[in-house]
């Protein structure tokens, strides 16, 4: 349902270029290590070389640095994937993360509620991370977002939630817009400044954000803010991202000071 943004290897976050564009040093390192994240039932060498554009014998040592670390892994027909001591660090750290441990428990009790998947997610530039994600207990079709998935802030409850409260003014919007128009994702997605500003002031207005399927078709969302650090400026924020024809936006909507009492201390920074 929520599509995760698939970048390639040379555009993903953080991976730096050097010698023209080839990876070089820890960088290169790097983007093994991300390439194989894209790979979970592992990867030939051969692929792998091409998808970081470097030659083969270089990434085979930078594989090997990662297998010594535990980082990376090889199954029995010579793949590589990524190894267990890197899940373990990943999912402990996960885990143990402050925003995690507070917001979890809200989301199992609005995904039991509205039968919907609840998020939580942050702001990254343009975009929106899911940093967690808690499915209906029941139910024969779920979202197929993911932890650590992305998707455009502008077409996003979460993302708009977000934006709200650091673009006030149409100026800012337009900055933030830039030269290039927001990709539409659905007929319904607001790509041009004046409409996310009026959108926007409108969310300041009413304090929640909605996405009326304009990431997805059939997919809608309401999304509150969520502070963590400070009692103005919010570190995320919480939704409930539900299929249409089983939970319209209006219903959501009605509940809205529900789902506002459900946050309870999550309302003050942690």
């Amino acid at each position: 349902m929520q599509h995760t943004q698939r970048l390639p290897a040379s555009t993903a976050p953080g991976t730096e270029r050097a010698e023209g564009d080839r990876l070089v040093g820890s960088d290169r390192v790097l983007g093994v290590l991300k390439e194989l994240a894209r790979h979970p039932d592992g990867v030939a060498l051969d692929e792998l070389t091409r998808a970081v554009g470097s030659p083969k014998p270089t990434v085979h040592r930078a594989l090997a640095a990662l297998r010594r670390a535990g980082l990376a892994g090889q199954d029995r027909g010579g793949r590589y994937l990524l190894g267990d001591e890197f899940l373990r660090m990943a999912f402990a750290h996960h885990e143990a993360r402050p925003e995690h441990v507070r917001v979890r428990p809200l989301l199992e009790t609005l995904a039991a509620r509205f039968g919907e998947t609840a998020h939580y997610a942050v702001l990254d530039g343009h975009e929106v991370v899911y940093r967690a994600k808690v499915d209906p207990p029941t139910g024969a079709v779920r979202l197929t977002s993911t932890v650590g998935g992305r998707n455009p802030a502008h077409a996003t409850g979460v993302g708009k939630v977000l934006l709200a409260h650091e673009l006030g003014t149409l100026d800012a919007v337009r900055r933030w817009v830039g030269t290039a128009r927001p990709a539409r994702r659905t007929p319904r997605t607001l790509c041009t400044a004046a409409e996310l500003h009026r959108e926007l002031r409108e969310t300041r207005e009413r304090g929640y954000a909605l996405d009326d399927q304009e990431n997805e078709p059939g997919v809608v969302c309401l999304a509150l803010p969520v502070y963590g650090a400070s009692p103005r400026v919010p570190s995320g924020a919480v939704s409930v991202s539900a299929l249409a024809y089983r939970t319209p936006l209006r219903a959501l909507v009605d509940a809205v000071s529900e789902i506002r009492e459900a946050l309870g201390p999550l309302k003050e920074p942690f």
